[in-house]
């Protein structure tokens, strides 16, 4: 829900199926505490930083040749303060203002069919196999003179490879997926930003209970994405894990209100960091 710790985003649920032609708008808030490196390239240590996050969205489910398949784009709009130690130096940055916005196509081609409303009150999950492509958009604020920034000023592409298995009120679920960057020729200075793919897992132990409550325990790790300014490769490869707690709560028909609460505790480099989040998700369509 924030633009941070990107290589481990932790989504229980993605790969649930819904009704073709359902809609949803997610309006959510995250509060971020500790060292949160929007870019591993910084070279900034001891870094402290605040951050509060607002979060739009907007998804609906779509049929793909028989498929079920979901389409989303979410726009964060950021506003923080950042400390720390640059080459030896006290630094401090505050920033408000757009992030990237995300854009993703997710497909489900094994174990949930396309169906409608009547069709999916009879359905009952048992395995299934899914994939995404999300695409960061560069447009989110963005100085060239500033080592940090909520925007990024390059492409990035993430992709994702899931299983989910229902086994009685319990759902598990297991994601590899990869974060693929485009060059920044405008990094710090004026200087050639590169960075190498980061590889992601992620796993989700999910209980649902009566009324539609449910809780979910969360885990990921990312490795790799090691940076290059100007052909010239840094000690900044990332080494993170993140755990996450998330609960679920139907408030009325279409409306859902979700706590978020996550940690991230780096071996090597990435985040270290302390989250919370609330979100409140309104559905409407998918037939009677």
């Amino acid at each position: 829900m924030a633009p941070i710790a990107r290589g481990q985003e932790l989504e229980p649920r993605a790969l649930t199926n819904v009704p073709v032609g359902t809609n949803f708008v997610v309006l959510g808030y995250v509060y971020s505490q500790g060292n949160i490196l929007l870019d591993p390239a910084i070279p900034i240590d001891d870094l402290d930083s605040k951050l509060h996050t607002i979060v739009g969205a907007y998804g609906r489910a779509i049929d793909f040749f028989g498929l079920s398949s979901k389409f989303d784009v979410l726009v964060p709009f950021a506003g923080g303060d950042w400390k720390g130690v640059l080459e030896g130096v006290d630094t401090a940055r505050a920033a408000t203002g757009f992030g990237d916005p995300r854009v993703r196509w997710s497909v489900n081609f094994v174990g949930a069919p396309a169906l409608r409303a009547r069709e999916y009150a009879d359905w009952v999950q048992e395995t299934i196999v899914g994939a995404s492509l999300q695409v960061l958009v560069p447009l989110g604020q963005y100085d060239r003179i500033k080592l940090i920034n909520l925007g990024s000023n390059r492409w990035t592409f993430r992709t994702q490879l899931g299983v989910s298995q229902v086994v009685g009120a319990w759902t598990f679920e297991a994601f590899a997926g990869a974060w693929f960057f485009t060059d920044n020729p405008d990094f710090f200075g004026g200087n050639m930003l590169q960075q190498r793919p980061l590889l992601v897992g992620k796993l989700h132990v999910i209980r649902s209970f009566p009324r539609g409550w449910w809780l979910a325990l969360d885990g990921g790790y990312g490795y790799g994405g090691r940076t290059l300014i100007n052909g010239v490769e840094r000690e900044t490869r990332i080494s993170t894990f993140r755990f996450g707690l998330t609960f679920a709560v139907p408030i009325a028909r279409g409306h859902t209100v979700r706590l978020t609460l996550a940690s991230g505790a780096r071996i090597e480099r990435g985040p270290d960091f302390d989250a919370l989040g609330v979100s409140y998700q309104f559905s409407w369509g998918g037939g009677p």
